[in-house]
């Protein structure tokens, strides 16, 4: 009788080296990096992936670095997402009503483009893609875990699957990549910090009666941050932030009346916008963790950190997070789970995690301010700004992180 068949007639459970809860961008890039390198893992998520209800793969839209197009190379993706990536050969930021205003031409700093923007759902359909393809990796979809305990020798819990169906394993590393509401942090005991920025984002696709030249847009006005990227085939992917009570008046109104008022706030630099796709809103809010890993336990994308889309680089940060914890366990000799393994994840990860929180809030912060003086100081500053070439070269470099060694995959390099 096979092992497996045994272990199941005693009742044993089935033991995983990694099992990684939540399958959504960030978790599925990690457990799809981890194919083929020798690590039993396991993928549990709650919402099928091609589900209407999955909140991961919706209607906004990502602006990915350059160095998360490597990572995307790395895990043999990114041939699938191209076809739908817009590059970005331009950023373009101003404050509405003042004198404000900045301008980064790639081409002026060497490269093609500083990013690329892709539906969420076109990365999470070429992801899962790769992961029904892949070895050495279960999915479990649509499923959940209860009863989780984690000790120093490892995590058992129960998968519990759409029908009902109850199985316990074991597994000597967690990692939590189940969001901001981490069911697995709780459970690891890692406490987290929440700051309401009392803001509320609509992400809707609109049509311009123009095509776009691949220049990215933000806009700050009184109200919140617009921004506009630009979508391969022509038309933007939008994002604004407004206070919660104006947010839900823009989601009343009707598609002309929405329109006019995104027009109103965004100003006519991308042309008239004709036409707008279904809206979806979500309150904006700073999620944090104390720390990114406990015993057998280790915290990646929003379960880390949950960031305002000011900057587009949550994702970013995230998915070098899924890089970093890649390359550890699978260079890990023998225990993934060990103690060693996890410190090392957290001094890989700390400083490139400090900078971009820090980066990303203080912007939040900085352009919704209403201190007297404050609005003349950052116009001048961005004015400062568009007239500093080694400034443009930093801001150019920020999709390579905050510091830290970058992971093999953001290098161009498979991870063995």
């Amino acid at each position: 009788m096979p092992d497996r068949a045994k272990r199941a007639a005693r009742g044993s459970p089935r033991e995983f080296d990694v099992a990684v809860i939540g399958g959504g961008l960030v978790g599925a890039s990690l457990a799809l990096g981890l194919s083929d390198t020798g690590v039993r893992v396991l993928l549990v998520e709650s919402v099928a992936p091609d589900s209407a209800a999955q909140p991961s793969f919706d209607e906004r839209t990502t602006a990915l670095g350059n160095a998360s197009r490597r990572i995307f190379q790395g895990l043999g993706v990114w041939d699938a997402l191209e076809p739908d990536a817009a590059q970005i050969r331009a950023i373009h930021v101003s404050d509405a009503g003042r004198f404000g205003c900045a301008r980064l031409v790639a081409r002026e700093q060497g490269i093609d483009a500083f990013g690329y923007v892709i539906p969420n759902r076109v990365i999470g359909a070429a992801l899962w893609s790769g992961l029904s393809r892949a070895r050495g990796i279960e999915l479990k979809v649509p499923a959940r875990i209860e009863d989780l305990e984690i000790t120093a020798d490892g995590a058992g819990f129960t998968v519990v699957g759409d029908s009902g169906a109850r199985e316990p394993l074991v597994s000597k590393l967690m990692v939590a990549a189940d969001g901001a509401h981490s069911l697995v942090r709780a459970a690891a005991g890692i406490d987290s910090g929440v700051e309401d920025y009392d803001q509320v984002a609509i992400a809707a696709t609109v049509i311009t009666d123009r095509p776009h030249d691949g220049t990215a847009y933000e806009r700050f006005t009184p109200s919140g941050p617009v921004a506009v990227l630009p979508l391969r085939g022509g038309g933007y992917g939008t994002v604004w932030a407004s206070a919660p009570r104006r947010a839900a008046e823009l989601l009343a109104l009707g598609d002309e009346a929405y329109l006019g008022e995104l027009q109103e706030r965004f100003g006519w630099r991308a042309g008239r916008f004709v036409r707008v796709g279904r809206r979806a809103s979500y309150p904006l809010k700073l999620t944090r963790a104390s720390t990114t890993v406990a015993p057998r336990t280790v915290l990646i994308g929003n379960a880390a950190q949950a960031l305002h889309p000011i900057a587009g680089q949550g994702f970013n940060l995230g998915l070098r997070d899924a890089a970093v914890l890649a390359e550890l366990i699978a260079g890990a000799k023998g225990d993934v789970g060990a103690p060693e393994v996890l410190q090392r994840f957290s001094e890989a990860r700390a400083a490139d995690r400090r900078g971009v929180v820090r980066f990303t809030d203080s912007l939040v912060r900085l352009f919704a301010s209403r201190i007297p003086g404050v609005s003349l100081l950052r116009d001048l500053g961005l004015v400062a700004f568009d007239l500093s070439p080694p400034a443009k070269r930093a801001l150019a470099r920020v999709s390579l992180g905050f510091g830290g060694p970058a992971p093999r995959l953001a290098r161009g390099l498979r991870l063995k």
